[in-house]
């Protein structure tokens, strides 16, 4: 299934995208997308609905995170080989594991805002992972098991606050705006094979990023079971499992975001996001 949430900002509704591309309103079957749908049974539920007697949602309304209430935002840093030569670092032995902020969550096609004093705002296409149920130690074999279901997400970066100005990733990679996630949650059992999807992302047009989730240094499988090591994963927390090659940082020389810019990129069977280039404002 391809789950959504549409809406204005803070009053999305639940929604499901059909055979024919169609959006249809999920209300009457759940209140939303979110830490209480995410498990197999409700998952199972929603299923078993006949879509075609489900209201067709009219008009083009804005999406917003396929996912609410998200309780953490986990991402991983250096996960594709050539992203971390582009980046002059070495392959990490043992998964890079930050943390972006919950209050950078947005739509997939909500304006990147330029925080204020930025000079080196940054693009990223990466797959993310949304948990189903609660996760403990859990090992390898059995970590997909957990996985609810998957997105597209854009770990927006600004690389001077990131790298530049001290101390952990973090603070370069929670602005505002700097999460989008979507368009869907599209389901696990519509994803047979989640290391062999092609992801991309373009600026103005332009092809930037190429990749494919093959050449992760580390499987999904592999950062949900590590990341369970280290704390619990709820229900509807995300983990967004590094970037391909192709990031302003890595051009020579560097080339990053500015004001006008519009981003387009997608993974595969995930669904497609447009991001307008914004300045700061309160």
């Amino acid at each position: 299934m391809k789950l959504v949430r549409y809406g204005n900002p803070g009053k999305e509704k639940p929604g499901l995208i059909d055979a024919n591309g169609q959006l249809r309103d999920l209300s009457a079957v759940v209140k939303d997308i979110g830490p209480e749908q995410l498990g197999d049974a409700v998952l199972a539920k929603i299923a078993k609905t006949k879509t075609d007697k489900l209201p067709l949602v009219k008009g083009k309304p804005r999406y917003g995170c396929p996912v609410a209430n998200v309780g953490k935002f986990i991402a991983i840093g250096l996960n594709y080989a050539d992203h971390a030569a582009e980046s002059g670092l070495p392959i990490p032995a043992e998964p890079v594991v930050f943390m972006k902020a919950t209050s950078c969550i947005q739509g997939p096609n909500d304006p990147v805002m330029l925080p204020k004093g930025s000079k080196k705002t940054d693009w990223e296409v990466e797959l993310g992972v949304v948990i189903g149920k609660r996760a403990r130690y859990v090992s390898q074999k059995e970590a997909l098991d957990y996985v609810a279901g998957y997105c597209t997400i854009n770990d927006v970066s600004e690389r001077e606050f990131q790298i530049e100005r001290g101390g952990t990733w973090d603070k370069g990679k929670g602005c505002d705006t700097f999460g989008p996630i979507g368009p869907w949650l599209v389901t696990r059992d519509e994803v047979p094979n989640v290391q062999k999807l092609s992801m991309w992302l373009d600026v103005n047009g332009k092809r930037m990023q190429t990749g494919t989730t093959k050449t992760m240094i580390f499987s999904v499988a592999k950062l949900v079971a590590y990341c369970s090591q280290f704390m619990t994963l709820e229900p509807g927390d995300v983990i967004t499992t590094g970037t391909p090659p192709g990031v302003g940082l890595g051009m020579k020389p560097p080339v990053y975001l500015k004001k006008g810019d519009v981003i387009t990129l997608g993974i595969e069977g995930l669904g497609e996001q447009r991001q307008d280039v914004v300045p700061f404002k309160l």
